[in-house]
């Protein structure tokens, strides 16, 4: 069976995704796929009633093949051609099927326009997917804002808002600009931006970021920049950028294939009159030359030495908890020289727990009390702290009263007729909490915790330290990945003192603290020559991750990332990235022992052909036996 090569130009435009037939909605979308699976059904059907139904018929059906399956693949061939003023593989694979049909191999021909046909049915799917996927990070924006204007209120598009217009963003609404709170306190999630779990308190003069989420309390945003320039927006952009950004390996293939295209259809011109005129060679002869040439030089054992040890390494890989987004990824992923990974939610667990519990007095009553007050918070350390205080008590819980949730410092409470406060500096006051326990705050601090401190009547009794854990693997990937040579960089939005600490529990020498989504996409570029790949969970990772030469998403991570990565971890596994860089140098091997052969063959058949030593069928069973060989090692990566 002749195999089509692949396409090999990526098309990364939307004008590239177009419908073959003019069909209903549904139809349009999935047009070129059922064409292609309909060209498929009547070769077979043709093959498998060969005897049985007249030549007539069996002619017929592999038209209906041919044309079918052909028509997107030749009028997409024919307005490159047109457009670029160049060949393409798309024309000289509808060449060599008609060739094969004229020399009267129309099986043959037939099948190279199916397989190649599926392929770009493929290609245009991942492509709507993709354009669908960043649909979804529009969606995250909001498209309306509640703009304040003399004392009155107005829903306004935020296209239509300027600098310095000021808005009214209400509790659990996401931020509509990028801009600076004039009136009011809250805690803002900006997980989306920074990928941090636990919010950021958010006071006057504090800048906030549209598409993030405002808390428990309204607030009053002043605009600082235009809705096209928002740090959201620039997130948007990027993954657009780098997504429509062709590698250097890219633009290689691309002039490879219209030089190749050129190199075979000249000589397959000149076979058709030269070996007449200067060899003696009878018209026929000549015609018949020139057929068997277009045949065997069709590119078909070349490709089937990459595609079958690609699905190979990618089925295995599947079965090992490690997708990969496509063949180019999986090859590139062995040359990588650094890794990078993103801290919350890739190297630590993405949620905080208590690690340390300092109290003047071990109490029951005490931890009943606390998990009473901080039930009545929804902040991910209340939570944290509730699920750490319930395993130390089996007390009922007290009655809390008069409740006041101060945002970005902590919560207070009246318990029994006793004052209760829970939270940071801010409300408990900075000198008391770093007199206590002979300034263990300070440590605590510098181990990258979060210190939450608890006041009895205006007298601090104890504190929890909270932190974000690593991951159970994490570790143990870091060290496997040094010992194959491979440097390991961290890059988190958290400040530098928790970054330091989970860089050195995970045994990563170098990080970078403080970085917005921009920061971590420009760190790529900086490092690009050294192969980089990129490790993400979030949103805000999305950027990083398409501008790497490979982007790792984590399973459970954002829709965004995960659609963005070109590879993903099924189970968080990080220990699986070293599993899928050996497969990746497996599979290399074996391309490269694929090419080789294949090539040679193709040499030899070509060769053979001018010396008129072979005819059609020894060259079509060279040409195919070569194929099926190159497909049979390729699979080997099957049983490995």
């Amino acid at each position: 069976m002749s195999l089509p090569p692949s396409l090999s130009n990526r098309r990364n435009h939307p004008e590239w995704i177009k419908p073959s037939f003019n069909l209903g909605p549904k139809l349009k979308k999935h047009g070129e796929l059922i064409a292609a699976l309909l060209s498929g059904f009547f070769v077979l059907l043709a093959w498998s009633n060969e005897e049985t139904i007249s030549e007539y018929s069996w002619v017929v059906l592999h038209l209906a093949a041919f044309l079918i399956g052909g028509y997107a693949k030749a009028k997409e061939g024919i307005q490159e051609t047109l457009e670029h003023k160049t060949l393409n593989v798309e024309m000289l694979m509808v060449l060599a099927a008609i060739g094969a049909a004229c020399i009267g191999y129309w099986t043959e021909g037939a099948i190279l326009i199916f397989i190649f046909a599926l392929s770009g049915a493929l290609e245009t799917y991942t492509m709507n997917k993709n354009e669908k996927e960043l649909s979804k990070l529009l969606a995250l924006q909001p498209e309306e804002a509640l703009r304040l204007t003399d004392g009155t209120e107005e829903m306004v598009p935020v296209s239509a808002l300027k600098k310095g217009d000021i808005v009214l963003v209400k509790p659990g609404e996401r931020m509509p600009i990028d801009g600076i709170v004039l009136q009011g306190e809250t805690d803002v999630d900006e997980s989306a931006l920074t990928g941090e779990a636990i919010p950021v308190p958010k006071a006057i003069g504090s800048t906030v970021f549209a598409g993030t989420v405002n808390g428990s309390a309204s607030i009053k945003v002043e605009m600082t920049k235009p809705a096209s320039e928002s740090l959201f927006q620039k997130i948007i952009n990027m993954v657009q950028s780098a997504q429509d950004h062709k590698s250097p390996s890219q633009q290689m293939i691309e002039r490879f294939e219209s030089l190749y295209v050129y190199i075979v259809l000249a000589t397959v011109a000149l076979m058709m009159f030269v070996p007449h005129f200067v060899l003696g060679w009878s018209w026929s002869e000549t015609i018949y030359r020139a057929m068997v040439l277009l045949v065997v030089a069709s590119p078909c054992a070349v490709v089937a030495s990459i595609m079958p040890a690609t699905l190979s390494a990618i089925s295995r890989g599947a079965k090992q908890g490690i997708l990969f987004k496509g063949g180019v990824f999986a090859e590139q992923l062995a040359n990588i020289e650094t890794i990078v990974f993103d801290k919350t939610g890739t190297l630590t667990n993405g949620k905080p727990i208590v690690t340390d519990f300092i109290f003047t007095k071990e109490d029951p009553i005490v931890y009943a009390t606390i998990e009473a007050i901080e039930r009545q918070s929804n902040h991910p350390l209340a939570k944290a702290i509730v699920k750490a205080t319930q395993e130390k008590h089996s007390c009922n819980l007290p009655n809390v009263n008069s409740v006041q949730d101060f945002s970005g410092k902590g919560i207070q409470a009246v318990v029994e007729e006793e004052s209760w406060k829970i939270g940071n500096a801010k409300l408990l006051g900075e000198q008391a909490i770093q007199s206590f326990e002979n300034g263990v705050v300070s440590r605590l601090a510098k181990e990258g915790k979060t210190v939450v401190a608890v006041s009895r009547n205006n007298e601090i009794i104890g504190l929890f330290a909270l932190q974000d854990t690593i991951r159970s693997q994490a570790v143990d990937a870091i060290q496997t990945l040094k010992k194959h040579g491979i440097r390991t960089v961290m890059l988190t939005g958290d400040q530098p003192e928790t970054a330091k600490a989970i860089a050195q529990q995970a045994g990563i020498e170098e990080y970078v603290a403080s970085c917005l989504p921009d920061d971590k996409v420009n760190y790529i570029k900086t490092y690009q020559h050294e192969r980089l790949a990129m490790v993400g969970d979030g949103i805000n990772d999305a950027p990083a991750l398409a501008t790497a030469h490979v982007g790792i998403a984590m399973g459970e991570g954002s829709d965004v990332a995960l659609e963005t990565a070109d590879v993903v971890l099924m189970k968080n596994d990080l220990t699986k990235i070293a599993h899928a860089i050996d497969l990746s140098q497996k599979m290399n091997q074996i391309i490269k022992q694929n090419l080789f052969f294949s090539t040679a063959v193709i040499l030899l058949l070509i060769a053979s052909n001018f010396a008129q030593w072979i005819d059609l069928p020894f060259g079509v069973i060279g040409h195919e036996g070569s194929t099926i060989l190159v497909i049979l090692n390729g699979l080997r990566l099957l049983s490995k």
